[in-house]
């Protein structure tokens, strides 16, 4: 993920599935599945991002 000087990850808003792969350390099927139970898909023409914030807030709750 490329990040600016001053872009720190928290600040990110929407990340492709690609990153969300990488930030999850888990394949494509299974950043899917987790993105979407977490209720974190934007869907803007035919791209679909992820918003980071409310996916670790749903591994947050899930994690015991």
């Amino acid at each position: 993920m490329r990040t600016d000087n001053n872009t720190s990850i928290d600040n990110i808003l929407a990340v492709n599935t690609a990153v969300l792969m990488k930030m999850l350390n888990c394949g494509k099927p299974t950043a899917i599945k987790i993105g979407t139970e977490a209720g974190a898909k934007i869907v803007i023409g035919r791209k679909i991002l992820w918003n980071p914030r409310i996916i670790r807030r749903y591994l947050d709750d899930i994690s015991e």
